[in-house]
């Protein structure tokens, strides 16, 4: 019982580890094998179902957008391997799109292990997103519903946005880079003193002393 317990990981928290796990690729090591390098591990409910099929498309069409961030692509279900062999082999001859991330083929004891079985939904796996940084930190994670498909411009703008906020030392707006107040700039931390807080208009462009941003830094 103890052994399909959900302990899913925390955002802060170090990804579990996940050790010679089966994938389209051979065998994985998470999260030792992509060490010093950001990584996307996205799960799907079933192969050879049609909102997960889009989804792999859409990952796929933006494969060398994560790769310019230097993010590593990963897909897991609990499918076996030999169907997510199938499954890709299916997408490459019937929609002309060949896959080119690996896939886990997990069992239900590590899917709840990163929270990814769904109580309510049998043994397959939520739409569930973590991205982890090259500390093998977890950032940020996201969960969809069954009946809705993932936007994959938002993965993609989400890895470049805590890649800029760790680089800019700053906080990232809302629909950056095309925030409706300030754009891409940067939104600078907030004041830690009075006196800090007096001088945050004179420094940078401001809507007051705890809303004030600068620019991107290219």
């Amino acid at each position: 019982m103890e052994e399909n317990k959900i302990n899913m990981p925390l955002l802060g928290d170090e990804f579990p580890n996940l050790n010679e796990v089966q994938t389209t690729h051979g065998a994985m090591n998470l999260p030792q094998d992509l060490k010093g390098q950001w990584f996307v591990l996205f799960s799907h409910p079933a192969d050879f179902t049609p909102v997960c099929t889009t989804e792999f498309v859409a990952f796929q069409k933006r494969y060398h957008e994560f790769k310019a961030l230097n993010c590593k692509l990963i897909g897991m279900s609990v499918d076996q391997v030999f169907s997510h062999i199938k499954w890709v082999e299916w997408i490459k001859s019937e929609l002309g799109i060949e896959i080119e991330f690996p896939i886990i083929a997990a069992n239900d004891s590590l899917a709840m292990k990163l929270g990814m079985l769904h109580p309510g939904k049998g043994s397959n796996t939520v739409r569930a997103v973590f991205i982890v940084d090259p500390e093998s930190k977890v950032r940020l994670i996201m969960y969809y519903p069954q009946e809705v498909g993932r936007n994959i411009d938002e993965v993609v703008r989400a890895v470049k946005a805590l890649q800029t906020s760790d680089q800019q030392q700053g906080a990232i707006a809302a629909g950056w880079p095309n925030n409706e107040l300030i754009g891409d700039r940067v939104i600078v931390p907030p004041a830690t003193s009075e006196a800090d807080a007096q001088k945050r208009t004179e420094t940078y462009d401001c809507y007051d002393w705890w809303f004030c941003h600068k620019p991107l830094e290219k």
